[in-house]
């Protein structure tokens, strides 16, 4: 079994038909189902960073494409980033009616080979939860890196600190002896942890907020001086 931090690896044991991968990342194996799990994310994005026609955006964790299928049609670029190259893959096969759109396999630890300062929205959505807390904050620096000055991040992840969020963590811990436990098995976050990514990697106006399950954050890169 890979370790933890072998995104790659792990991800593509569990990406080994569509079937398989759509249900890991949007927990059904049915293509009109997944679509419909992507427009509660486009509504998060559009109250925290906001899409605009004219953006050009990136996805960490990109998955199948779940999210981006729905962006694609209302962005300028999308680019989808993932570990797995079978997910990509799959991504691309669902998005190739989409000359805008692309995804691309990159380490697991960084978004290379994306340039510096060349996007205007950068996120990542249900995925922080299968990172481990360094990775976490790498892709925030990530992000900044790639951003243009004015850009904006968005991050999520399971919330210890909720009802329904600790729940969802006690379930966990009971149902997994801990050498037992899977590489992909999800891990909370506080909305102090991701604040302290955001502002430590140079974001500002940095916000967050709890929702049922999730907490989200957000921020902006400075503008050039």
């Amino acid at each position: 079994m890979p370790s933890r931090a072998d995104y790659k690896n792990t991800w593509n044991e569990l990406a080994q038909t569509p079937e398989e991968a759509f249900l890991y990342v949007g927990g059904t194996r049915d293509e009109a189902e997944l679509d419909a799990t992507a427009v509660h994310a486009i509504n998060v994005l559009r109250a925290t960073v906001g899409i605009n026609p004219t953006d050009d955006f990136v996805e960490i964790g990109c998955g199948v494409g779940r999210v981006g299928k729905a962006l694609s049609g209302i962005v300028k670029t999308w680019t989808g980033c993932d570990a797995s190259g079978a997910m990509v893959s799959h991504a691309n096969r669902r998005l190739e009616s989409y000359a805008n759109a692309k995804a691309i396999e990159v380490s697991g630890h960084d978004l290379q080979p994306l340039a510096d300062a060349s996007f205007d929205v950068v996120y990542s959505t249900v995925v922080f939860m299968h990172l481990d807390e360094w990775d976490r904050y790498r892709y925030v620096q990530e992000a900044m890196r790639i951003l243009r000055p004015g850009g904006r991040f968005f991050c999520d992840n399971i919330s210890i600190t909720t009802e329904n969020g600790w729940a969802y963590f006690q379930q966990h811990c009971e149902s997994f002896k801990p050498l037992e436990r899977p590489t992909h098995i999800a891990k909370c976050s506080t909305p102090q942890e991701l604040t302290i990514y955001l502002e430590r990697a140079g974001f500002t106006g940095v916000q967050t907020r709890e929702r049922d399950l999730w907490v989200d954050a957000w921020g902006i890169k400075p503008a050039a001086s």
